[in-house]
This record gives C-alpha cells, structure tokens and sequence, in this order.
C-alpha cells in the first residue's frame, strides 16, 4: 500500500474500533461510510487477516478482531506521535510564544518579579502565563514549559531540578506577640497558627503539627488557626499581622529581604523532600525558546540572573 492510503485505512481502522461503528467513524473523518468500509477492507485484504467482526444477535456495532485490538494501542500511539511532530514542526517555525504553567503562588512570589528580565532578553517572544493550581496536560493544553512542586516524577515530562526548599515559622515584624524580634515558647501557644491547605492532599506535606513536634513544642495545639489554600495568602495573611505561617523558603524570600516578614525562632529551618522542577516534554527539549527560559530558570535560580541574590539567600 502507498503511504496516504496506508495512513488513511490506519485512521479508518481506529476510527471505527473506537466508535465500534463505520457511519460514526465516517461522521468523525468528514466521508461516507461506505468509503471507510472501503479503507478497512482494503487494509484486511492487504494484511490477509480480519480486523472486525460484527456483534452478536443482529447488532451493527463493529467488535475489533484480537489481531486488531492488540495492534490499536500502538497505532494510536503512532499517530499521537504524529501529531505531536506537527505541532514541534509548527512551534520551530510559526510561533513565537511560549505558553509557561505555574501555581498562582510560584508566579506571585518568585516568577512574576523576574519575568520581565526574560521578556527583556528575549523580546521577540511572547509569554504566556498559565497559573493553575492542578497539573496540567501538556499536550492537550498546548503547554510549553512549567515548574511543578513535587519529588520530580511526572509522567511522561523530562524533571529538571531548579530549587530545593526547607520551611519554617515567619510572621510580621510587627506582630504584637513578638518580643525582640522572637516569640517565646509560652507566647507560641496564644499565636494564631496560619494553615497552609495548599498541599493538603498529601500525606507526606509537613504541618504545623509536624514542626512543632520537632522543634520541641509538643504540647502546644496545632488544629487551631486561620486555614488558607493558597501559599501566596498564606504569607499575605502573616504579612498583614494574622498570625504565625509556617512558609517554604522559596516563596519567602522576596519578603524576607523587605523585612515585611521575620523569623520568630531564628535559624531553625525543616528541609522538605519536595522541590522545584522545571517540566517539559522531552521531545521539544532542544526548542530554541524552550532552551532560553530554562536556562534563564536556571540561572534566576542560582542567582547569575540577579547578582548578589542566590537560592542560600531563601534559607
């Protein structure tokens, strides 16, 4: 078989074990049914093998044959991956855009205030910023590039480590329990504890009741407080004086150096097993403009894109 009509008895083929029927398949495919009957026949013929048989008791509906329902899984996988050479071809070519996923809080607290150094360096391209609390799918949204929190394993995305993160307490200068600049241990336990529910669905995420148990506060209650579901909030609130949040350094640091907030308990930081990842798809890895914002990722990070600035400055 020539390879257009070879492609086209391929997509006939999927079409019709997908909807079980040729007239839906036909329907999908914008042709008649008969020719998508035509397509499979051709391909049977040309295979020598059966690739439907029709459902008992009378039924239209169209059963894909054993060959056929175990060659489907990688038939769809190869014109996924199609599709999926296209739209790179179309990227290298047409668009100068590059569609960057975050959480609200990430480009709040840390790629907001530097993304305009990237647009400076690369003005001929155009930033679109998703922030999204749930994990977006990169090939149906059309995504680019993102950071996610997490242990860096996603399926099917390429993980770049690009900070580490360690938590501990931070409220207002200006919070009224604060002596010094500190918080005494009998003044902890009248302090409105701030709950970051961001990460609430994970089991391994530390709590307040998690650092106070291990920076020897056990007795003192963790369920009461102010519950928020966003990690840029969360700090807002202990900016504006609500209370004691238990913040990642990361997010930190920007306020930390304006002194909009202080560590109560000094240098007593809780290292996280979670980080920052940079994510992307790994066949669009060597993208002229994928490659630029990682490694103008990169280099924010480590501070090279903000001299005298580094990632120790969030500990």
């Amino acid at each position: 078989m020539s390879t257009p009509i070879y492609l086209n008895a391929l997509r006939a083929l999927e079409a019709a074990a997908r909807h079980q029927s040729f007239s839906a398949a036909a329907a999908e495919l914008h042709v008649t049914s008969a020719a998508v009957g035509q397509q499979v026949r051709s391909l049977e013929s040309w295979l020598g093998v059966s690739l439907f048989n029709r459902a008992s008791s009378g039924s239209a509906r169209l059963v894909p044959t054993d060959v056929a329902r175990e060659a489907l899984p990688d038939i769809r996988e190869g014109f996924e991956r199609l599709r999926m050479g296209l739209a790179r071809l179309q990227e290298g070519s047409l668009n100068t855009g590059l569609t960057v996923t975050v959480s609200p809080a990430f480009a709040a607290k840390w790629l907001l205030p530097r993304i305009e150094d990237f647009q400076r360096s690369h003005p001929q391209t155009d930033v679109l910023l998703d922030t999204n609390l749930r994990p977006v799918d990169f090939i149906a949204e059309g995504t680019d590039i993102g950071v996610r929190y997490g242990t860096g394993h996603w399926p099917g995305l390429t993980a770049i480590k690009l900070m580490d993160e360690e938590m501990y307490p931070v409220c207002a200068p200006t919070y009224p329990l604060l002596k010094r600049g500190r918080l005494s241990a009998k003044m902890l336990a009248d302090a409105t504890l701030i709950h970051d529910l961001s990460m609430a669905g994970d089991p391994t995420y530390p709590t307040w009741r998690t650092w106070l148990d291990a920076a020897g506060y056990p007795n003192v209650n963790a369920e009461h407080g102010l519950r928020i579901n966003n990690s840029a909030a969360v700090l807002q609130a202990a900016i504006d004086g609500q209370g004691l949040a238990l913040g990642r350094s990361v997010m930190l640091r920007d306020d930390l150096t304006a002194g909009r907030l202080v560590r109560p308990f000094g240098e007593t930081p809780r290292p996280l097993a979670f980080a920052y990842y940079i994510v992307h798809r790994p066949e669009v890895a060597e993208l002229a403009k994928i490659k630029a914002f990682r490694d103008w990722l990169l280099a924010q990070a480590s501070g090279a894109g903000n001299p005298g600035v580094g990632v120790a400055d969030c500990f």
